[in-house]
């Protein structure tokens, strides 16, 4: 680990002034900390912010849901609000990591945090991500666990996040506050592709904190949920996962969100599903022939081409879960 300047603020002036002069912010530390163990991390000084006031769950006036960025996973995962209005939120903060962690990290640190690519992850391997124009490994190496969507010739590594997947489906936005000021980012604008870029992996500006995460409001009722198929079941990353939400009114789906994690370069949205759903009564052919589409686009590699048909199995086992067939 590289030597590092460490200091604590107590509001978000100080915060905003530390990130200003290139202060890293920190709070759980569950994934920086260990990058800086690795020394894929080298930061100069970093910026404690658990003393800021940003762990508020509160529902909004039109019946969304405003998650703080310093709300711990666990906490997210357990809270009431969460549990009756976005299950799909709960059980993707449960099926993730340990309980340890949970205990630790926090939902702003959790949609910031960084691949799971071993490649990355070791220094001495070619990495366009931690080092640019240096290449990438995984492109002729052991991808069994990269992405199949949203790749480029740059970058095939996937986005970790399970909550995020859900947050890409319900359409949620990022709260940012910056030297500048107040701004909100679709999430679907927050998280990159990695192009001819793929250092660059949010849509930050220098010095911006994230404050909180805020899902609309949906139609009720709403029937959500997350499934995640891994290779063991506890302390595992997704091979595929599935994020599904449905609005259901006198036997038609009036609207359907539907995500991908586990295949992407970042949660990956699935539109084509989601066109396929609304309008239709469900039934067990209208399940499998959504699910055809999840992988449009796909771009397997040597030893992950396993994925296309898994996600598609994975939609369409989540979207039956869901949906039911009465």
């Amino acid at each position: 680990m590289h030597p590092f300047a460490f200091t604590k603020v107590s509001d978000t002036r100080e915060a905003l002034d530390a990130g200003r002069r290139g202060g890293r912010y920190i709070a759980g530390g569950t994934t920086l900390v260990d990058l800086m163990r690795e020394t894929v991390e080298r930061p100069e000084t970093l910026v404690d912010i658990t003393g800021l006031p940003l762990r508020e769950v509160t529902v909004t006036e039109r019946g969304g849901l405003r998650i703080g960025a310093l709300v711990r996973m666990a906490e997210a995962a357990a809270h009431p609000k969460v549990r009756t209005l976005f299950p799909v939120v709960s059980e993707a903060l449960e099926l993730s990591a340990s309980a340890q962690l949970r205990n630790m990290a926090t939902l702003g640190g959790n949609i910031m945090q960084r691949t799971r690519c071993t490649y990355f992850r070791d220094v001495t391997a070619d990495c366009n991500k931690r080092e640019p124009e240096s290449g990438c490994a995984a492109l002729h190496g052991f991808n069994r666990t990269h992405a199949i969507l949203g790749t480029s010739d740059h970058c095939v590594a996937t986005h970790p996040s399970d909550v995020a997947v859900a947050f890409a489906a319900l359409e949620a936005r990022v709260s940012l506050l910056g030297p500048e000021g107040e701004r909100h980012l679709p999430f679907a604008d927050f998280l990159l592709r990695p192009g001819s870029s793929p250092q660059h992996e949010q849509a930050l500006r220098k010095g911006e904190l994230i404050t909180a995460v805020e899902i609309p409001a949906h139609p009720r009722p709403l029937r959500s949920g997350y499934l995640k198929v891994r290779d063991r079941q506890s302390y595992e990353f997704a091979l595929t996962s599935a994020a599904v939400a449905l609005h259901i009114r006198g036997g038609v789906i009036r609207e359907a969100k539907v995500a991908a994690g586990g295949v992407g370069t970042v949660p990956w949205k699935l539109p084509t599903v989601e066109r396929h759903l609304v309008g239709e009564r469900p039934s067990e052919s209208l399940w499998a022939a959504a699910a055809e589409r999840a992988a449009d686009g796909a771009r397997p590699l040597e030893h992950n081409r396993f994925k296309v048909e898994l996600l598609k199995r994975t939609v369409e086992r989540q979207l039956r879960t869901i949906g039911g067939t009465k």
